[in-house]
């Protein structure tokens, strides 16, 4: 757990909170099979407390296309009160306190994911900001240090595998992950001649997006298992019954990875104890935070697995995915998105682009990253700014 820094900012508390929704237009239209983004979103939020020191987060709202400013909208309407639990001096409990404060919203509304989101997201910013006043890296107050980290180039669509994987390689990765699951004749393809797409010394993992079924599975696991993959990512919705999860994992050789969509401790728990996933992917912008992923990430790597962070949005996100990735330890690589979206290379500081095939994590106190404000300005198209109201004495 990150270090009690009560002792160094006092009895601070949180004076202002701002919420910026930002779009990148994309010249081309980006698909996956989840649908198609005209648009790079990314939302963010700004703490300050008492004392004038500051935090970043990032919240995730990648999907459906409007979904940034909703959640944006959501989040102010939410944290206005819900910040008066939090201590911004002692964030490593961020995550659960404020998804107890937002348990009701998600029952009423019916939707647990924004609540999650909304919640890491300040989880992040909070420990932004203690990281940032004890003078440290964040990688450094979560218990470990800084370091450079083997990146991937993820989001690559296996249509355009070719000249995608050509791009990033030239741009130093070694390492690559398709987008599968558009339709059967097309993953046979792709499968079929993945060994021509890769030079020695490099790695393929290939991602389903939740695609596919067992059928589906049964009738490619050859060309899967002909293929040299590293891992095979979300071959089937999360949802599904452990007696598929168990077939898929009996018939494929390569690794199957997984996390980005599970959304309790008890999800994280039995793919940890199971003999199903090998790599574990928690998203610290979708569920947890820094403080509810450390916990995850430390376990997987406990267990003998490899927590390797799932991650797609802006630079924040991405920031906070490589601190949490440096302080966990272990040989995970970084999921680093190779699609068009300036609002990740602007906002990412220091850690892009690659050294030598690598990608290293700031060393300056907090994330090493503030936002520039002329970016915002440029792409923000909503923002909320608000003092939050102390009810704690009525909770």
């Amino acid at each position: 757990m990150p270090p009690d820094t009560r002792s160094t900012v006092g009895a601070a508390r949180i004076a202002r909170v701002e919420i910026l929704c930002l779009r990148y237009p994309l010249a081309k239209p980006m698909e996956s099979v989840m649908g198609r983004l005209d648009s790079r979103p990314a939302l963010l939020i700004r703490l300050e407390d008492t004392d004038g020191a500051e935090g970043w987060g990032e919240i995730w709202c990648n999907f459906p296309q409007p979904g940034a400013e909703y959640r944006a909208r959501l989040a102010a309407a939410s944290l206005e009160r819900a910040l008066s639990i939090v201590d911004p001096g002692a964030p490593g409990d961020a995550f659960r306190l404020l998804r107890q404060r937002l348990h009701m919203l998600s029952l009423q509304s019916g939707e647990g994911g924004p609540a999650d989101q909304i919640a890491s997201g300040v989880d992040i910013a909070l420990h932004d900001l203690a990281s940032r006043k004890a003078g440290v890296p964040m990688a450094t107050f979560l218990g470990g240090a800084p370091r450079a980290l083997d990146g991937y180039a993820s989001g690559i669509d296996c249509r355009l595998a070719p000249e995608m994987i050509t791009q990033a390689r030239g741009n130093g990765y070694r390492a690559f992950k398709l987008r599968v699951g558009f339709d059967r004749a097309t993953d046979t393809g792709i499968l079929a001649n993945a060994a021509g797409l890769i030079e020695p010394g490099e790695v393929l993992m290939i991602d389903a997006n939740q695609s596919w079924t067992v059928s589906d599975i049964d009738g490619l696991k050859d060309h899967i298992n002909d293929a040299p993959l590293t891992w095979v990512e979300e071959p089937l919705p999360v949802d599904r019954p452990d007696t598929e999860w168990a077939r898929v994992a009996a018939v494929l050789h390569a690794p199957i990875a997984g996390g980005e969509n599970m959304r309790s401790a008890d999800a994280f728990d039995n793919a940890i104890s199971g003999n199903v996933f090998d790599v574990i992917q928690p998203d610290v912008c979708k569920w947890g935070g820094l403080s509810g992923c450390l916990d995850i990430a430390k376990r997987v790597i406990g267990a003998g697995k490899r927590y390797c962070p799932h991650y797609l949005g802006g630079g924040l996100g991405l920031v906070a995915s490589a601190h949490l990735l440096s302080a966990a330890g272990g040989d995970g690589l970084l999921e680093i998105d190779v699609n068009d979206n300036a609002l990740r290379e602007l906002l990412a500081g220091p850690l892009l682009p690659l050294r030598n095939g690598r990608a290293v994590t700031p060393d300056a106190p907090g994330l090493g990253v503030t936002p520039d404000r002329a970016v915002i300005r440029e792409f923000q198209v909503l923002h909320f700014d608000f003092a939050p109201i102390d009810d704690s004495a009525e909770t």
